[in-house]
């Protein structure tokens, strides 16, 4: 986890509490739970939640390689759909910046590739999914304009818990997390803040 787009204090906090195997897998979920995890790069957090679950997984990963590895990882799992394509607030194709797990839209690296990006709200009424147990988001950068996106458009309240890692890639970062925090407060609390680094809202 690179500290470039984090809050140092906040990351420091998160690794002493042991975050990743305490508040980014402890939720109330069953086997017939519903989880999206966008962003999936190596699936390793999806693994997890299957591991302690056993719910039904969609892994979201645009980029060739970590879609390629996730697929094979869940080749003989039912329970667990991989998708090549990201969700996104609008549906196109762009290049992104190909960087291990700091692969970005938003940054620059050597190596770039293609991808695919579909509108979150289209993939949830194609698939008729009227409830998400647990929504994921790590995505360099493009959680703003998603979660701006579902906000707007009210599918925010479909989910039950939102677990996001905003990234300070943008000058505006701080003004733009706030926002979106605030319209969240409406119909989520928040059940724990790491500024930065992890933070997750649950529906009312």
């Amino acid at each position: 986890m690179s500290e470039t787009y984090f809050d140092k204090d906040a990351l420091a906090k998160w690794f002493k509490d042991n975050g990743d195997n305490t508040h980014r897998v402890n939720y109330l979920l069953n086997k017939e739970s519903l989880v999206f995890d966008v962003g999936g790069y190596a699936g390793e957090w999806a693994e997890k939640i299957y591991s302690k679950y056993e719910c039904k997984i969609f892994i979201f990963e645009p980029v060739s390689y970590c879609f390629n590895q996730i697929d094979n990882k869940f080749k003989n799992n039912e329970k667990i759909k991989v998708f090549n394509f990201g969700l996104s607030n609008r549906s196109y194709e762009t290049n992104i910046d190909v960087d291990n797990a700091s692969s970005s839209l938003y940054s620059e690296s050597e190596k770039t590739e293609k991808i695919k990006l579909i509108d979150i709200n289209d993939f949830i009424t194609e698939n008729n999914i009227d409830k998400i147990d647990l929504l994921k988001i790590n995505i360099e950068g493009a959680e703003f304009d998603l979660l701006d996106h579902m906000i707007n458009s009210g599918s925010h309240v479909l989910v039950s818990d939102i677990q996001v890692q905003f990234h300070k890639m943008f000058e505006d970062a701080e003004i733009r997390r706030d926002s979106i925090r605030k319209n969240l407060s409406q119909t989520h609390k928040l059940t724990y803040d790491y500024k930065f680094v992890w933070e997750n809202w649950k529906k009312i």
